[in-house]
């Protein structure tokens, strides 16, 4: 049998490895002996400003398009905006007469996966929530009243009851802020 030759090289691993393998132990056995249950650390929330600025310019953005194109349909009819006093209401009584590009486009953006459907929307709605409230799911009924305040504030300048599209959408909104609620509790 050969066994090599021990040198000082040999002998240092050896010792770092005991010495390693000691410590390890030492580590091992402080945390069996800390019997603390759980360390919880307190979360700063913080406004997310950067997402808000940027949900609020796509919004706006968005919006103005669908000005240009209820303007644009009302500019065929021969009438301009200033004539057209109540918008929302030859809207809602279906006075206008919508030729079928406006109508394509319109349940495009209205689809379920369009801008203005159901889905995109109400996860605006969401996202500008938790940012406004820097991702803090305490605040979560705070913003859920918020939200229903807007949607009747809406219900008031359009002059009526919402379409369905608009009831979904809270609908949704308030089942995604529910969700994150509670989901801390979880």
């Amino acid at each position: 049998m050969n066994i090599p030759k021990i040198n000082h090289n040999n002998e240092a691993i050896i010792n770092n490895t005991y010495n390693d393998r000691q410590k390890l132990g030492q580590i091992k056995e402080e945390v069996v002996q800390d019997d603390t249950a759980a360390v919880y650390e307190k979360k700063i929330y913080q406004k997310d400003q950067a997402t808000i600025d940027r949900l609020i310019e796509e919004t706006e953005s968005s919006a103005q398009r669908l000005r240009d194109l209820v303007e644009r349909m009302l500019l065929k009819q021969g009438q301009t905006i200033n004539q057209a006093t109540d918008i929302y209401g030859l809207l809602r009584e279906g006075k206008l007469e919508v030729d079928e590009a406006t109508r394509a486009q319109a349940q495009k953006d209205i689809a379920e996966d369009g801008y203005w459907g159901v889905e995109q929307t109400s996860e605006r709605l969401f996202s500008f929530a938790k940012a406004l409230t820097g991702g803090d799911p305490s605040k979560a009924d705070e913003m859920i009243r918020a939200v229903k305040k807007g949607f009747k504030l809406a219900e008031k300048a359009w002059g009526g009851k919402l379409p369905k599209i608009s009831k979904d959408t809270l609908d949704r909104t308030i089942s995604k802020m529910e969700k994150w609620r509670d989901s801390v509790s979880e």
